[in-house]
């Protein structure tokens, strides 16, 4: 019975149930759904206020623009190669294993108004209104919207004024540290309910769209999550060997926040939880604060995968040929679209659109056919972006001789149930 108080096994439970009622009764799987938009809400409540707090304090402890500069730039560096291995084992594996082949599904026969608003979107999208974008119109507004990258500006440009405030920069800096304990200390409340908003999000998944249309599009739901699953064995397994850990203990210490994503569809629902664990295991809080939000924006490998696997998928269920040269042009388009993704369910197929607005060879109304399917596809994007972005943080940590080794070792033995993490929680640093 004491595994019953755990919240990674509440949570297990959760989706469990969810997905029998989603089956047994879909009209009430559907009802459902408020239960895990609440959960979701008081999550994004105070993700703003934690990414902000924890930056600009991080920042200020960096010691000024060279360090933060240095951190940066190899944080991009690392983001934008493993992306584009994400990005290219995705195109790699929907050319080897052509799960849209003998779809031949007939453009005119969708429902274009299915994606109205998708398409609408990613044709008025571009470069130059994301960078803009990150700009918010004030400074209320950035945390009242709840963008993480308008937000991340305001913190680095916080932390910096505090390097050039001497004492009182370090007073505010110190002042932002205790209210960013706060906000955790919210976020332990909130996260006991994470069963309950699992149990509804997966009974409206499952009741809204079926098991039908996860029959009806199988090789691209398969094909996905095999791609994912190899890209999390092998490029993160050895990425994460090369900096002396174990992929499969990562993954075993953020299970509860894992299984939290699985039934929530979204990877920012643990965002403060991932960042707290990341500093468990030895990473510092500045590497934590800079690294993981960041990536958020920037490091999508889920994404990035399902993004160049799906345009393929597409193409092949058209009977839409491809060249070499198109190909790799959508690779390149694809490498800039995703960038503007973030955490939220949807975003992928929203970036999924904006990618094929640029490739016009593909009809753009052809993302119809993954409507039905996008909510079992957002699971495992999310997924693998967690994943994806805390083994980044603790490779960077590393770099930066940032990263404990010794605690990272002995935490990933114990576990997150190990008597010393509950004290640390317990215990203000």
């Amino acid at each position: 019975m004491r595994y019953l108080k755990l919240v990674y096994v509440q949570v297990l439970i959760g989706v469990a149930l969810g997905v029998l009622v989603g089956v047994v009764r879909p009209d009430w799987g559907v009802a459902l759904k408020p239960l895990g938009d609440a959960f979701i809400a008081l999550i994004k409540l105070v993700i703003a206020p934690v990414v902000f707090c924890t930056v600009a304090t991080g920042i200020a402890r960096m010691g000024g623009l060279k360090t933060f500069g240095r951190v940066g730039g190899k944080t991009l560096l690392y983001f934008e190669v493993v992306s584009t291995f994400a990005l290219g084992l995705g195109l790699l594996v929907a050319e080897v294993l052509q799960p849209g082949a003998g779809f031949n599904a007939d453009p005119k026969t969708l429902d274009a108004k299915a994606v109205a608003s998708f398409v609408d979107q990613a044709r008025h999208d571009s470069v130059i209104a994301h960078l803009q974008a990150i700009i918010p119109d004030t400074f209320i507004g950035a945390f009242a919207k709840g963008d993480l990258l308008q937000v991340l500006l305001i913190a680095i440009l916080i932390g910096f004024a505090c390097t050039r405030l001497g004492g009182l920069g370090e007073e505010v800096a110190n002042g932002l540290e205790k209210l960013g304990k706060l906000f955790f200390a919210i976020i332990h409340i909130v996260v006991r309910a994470a069963p309950i908003g699992a149990f509804g999000a997966m009974a409206f998944t499952v009741g809204k769209f079926g098991a039908g249309s996860l029959v009806k599009l199988g090789a691209l739901i398969g094909t996905f999550y095999l791609t994912s699953v190899l890209f999390v064995v092998v490029v993160l397994g050895l990425i994460a060997w090369s900096a002396r850990f174990s992929i499969f203990r990562f993954i075993a210490y953020i299970r509860e926040e894992l299984l939290i994503v699985l039934g929530t569809s979204s990877s920012e629902t643990v965002l403060p939880q991932i960042m707290e664990k990341l500093t468990r295991l030895g990473a510092s809080r500045p590497i934590v604060g800079l690294v993981i939000p960041t990536g958020y924006s920037f490091n999508l490998d889920g994404t990035n995968i399902y993004m160049t696997l799906a345009t393929l998928f597409l193409a092949q269920a058209t009977n839409t040929h491809l060249t070499i040269a198109q190909e790799l042009e959508i690779l390149a388009v694809a490498m800039l679209t995703s960038k503007g993704a973030s955490g939220v369910t949807g975003a992928g197929f929203i970036t999924l659109a904006a990618t094929l607005a640029v490739v016009p060879s593909i009809p753009l109304v052809s993302i119809a056919l993954l409507v039905g399917i996008d909510r079992f596809m957002s699971e495992c994007r999310a997924l693998t972006n967690l994943v994806g972005n805390g083994v980044a943080t603790l490779v960077i940590a590393r770099w930066e001789g940032e990263l404990d080794e010794a605690v990272l070792h002995r935490e990933l033995r114990r576990g997150p149930g190990g008597a010393e993490a509950h004290e640390r929680l317990e215990t203000p640093a």
